[in-house]
């Protein structure tokens, strides 16, 4: 069977993943370099019987892929920077609710208003922490357009199989970066869809834990259930609690679901590494400079690999464990002056040297600055 290839960006694939993977809303606000996620949703949803919205503003817009997903319709946003900030509060409600959905951040240089049309790797320790509270987090974030469609639908189906929202982390360059793309069939594609309710809607609730650590969703409203919905924290009802050994047994459960399903959830490359002395741990757009460092290096004798993790978090903890105890140094270029390198150092302790290499001056990493380093360690 031929399968279809087009040549889009980054933002276009992701569009085309999301209605793949079954996505039938999008509301929205246009933010650089995000926008193009935006206009081909609105080109191509009705197309599919999908609707797209602009809101005011992006609290408007995480509100309403909230409600939508309530509804029983996938649904998606994307934004960069700035509008991730603001959506924050809906996300620790999306959070607590255990409402699916998947928030696309599209980073660009900061703070503020920043750098529009540049790009950073800014936003990696917002994604983890940005919302208050202790709440599960999926972040993932891919390097390579194939890559940005298939992580696009795991986004779906990982927020659907559990409950909870997940962030797709691109930066401009991945964003921009136009290619030839081989979709794969649809027959191809695995496509999670949310657990349903077995029991009838007077039985129902919607944070029942006797179905386990990720209770079944109604469609809100729409197959004859009726549950109440509040950011407060709750019983199995829904209705608000101060019931203290309840509301700890629910916030354990609800990091518990992520924690207790890393092998499914955590997802990473390993180039090299069976016989390097160093290692690069790059992500997103800068694992491609750090690629291409790897192998000028390697081709100079210097025994270089790659560890590119795709989950940001959950951070691949056992993987760079195993990386850490083979290798003397371990470089980290990012995008920022030093976030991930901090999970790193946490992980790494002293087992490795630990030299990053952080630029935020709107330009990308280069192959060479990375080298460069590599050459400076070996000396």
């Amino acid at each position: 069977m031929s399968r279809k290839v087009r040549l889009l960006s980054g933002n276009e694939v992701v569009a085309e993943a999301a209605i793949a993977a079954g996505c039938r809303f999008y509301a929205g606000y246009p933010i650089t370099p995000s926008s193009e996620v935006a206009a081909v949703m609105a080109k191509e949803l009705p197309g599919v019987g999908g609707r797209f919205i602009q809101m005011e503003d992006e609290i408007a817009s995480m509100g309403a892929i909230i409600g939508a997903s309530l509804a029983g319709v996938k649904s998606i946003t994307a934004t960069s920077g700035p509008g991730f900030s603001l959506k924050q509060e809906h996300i620790g409600f999306a959070c607590i609710t255990e409402i699916p959905c998947v928030i696309v951040n599209v980073m660009r240089g900061g703070p503020s208003t920043g750098l529009p049309t540049a790009p950073s790797q800014s936003d990696v320790m917002q994604a983890m922490w940005g919302t208050h509270g202790d709440h599960p987090v999926i972040a993932l974030c891919p390097s390579y357009l194939r890559e940005i469609f298939t992580e696009t639908v795991r986004s779906f189906n990982l927020s659907e199989k559990y409950r909870t929202p997940v962030i797709l982390l691109l930066d401009e360059i991945t964003g921009h970066m136009n290619g030839r793309v081989e979709f794969p069939d649809i027959e191809e594609l695995e496509i999670i869809d949310r657990k349903k309710p077995t029991v009838p809607p007077d039985q129902y609730y919607p944070y029942d834990t006797s179905f386990g650590d990720v209770p079944p969703l109604a469609n809100f409203f729409d197959e004859g259930y009726r549950y109440h919905v509040t950011g407060l924290n709750h019983d199995k009802t829904g209705f608000p609690t101060i019931n203290p050994e309840l509301i700890q047994a629910d916030e354990e459960r609800m990091l518990r679901k992520i924690s207790d399903n890393l092998d499914d959830i955590i997802k990473y490359e390993e180039m090299n590494l069976d016989d390097a002395d160093i290692a690069l741990v790059a992500y997103g757009s800068t694992a491609r400079s750090a690629r291409a460092a790897m192998d000028e290096a390697r081709a100079k004798g210097i025994k270089v690999g790659l560890f590119r993790p795709i989950t940001l978090w959950p951070f691949p903890e056992k993987g760079l464990l195993k990386v850490a105890e083979k290798v003397h140094t371990i470089i980290v270029p990012e995008m920022n002056l030093g976030q991930m390198i901090l999970e790193v150092e946490r992980i790494v302790k002293e087992r490795a040297i630990l030299k990053g290499i952080h630029q935020v001056d709107s330009r990308p990493i280069s192959p060479e600055r990375i080298l460069k380093k590599i050459e400076e360690v070996t000396k």
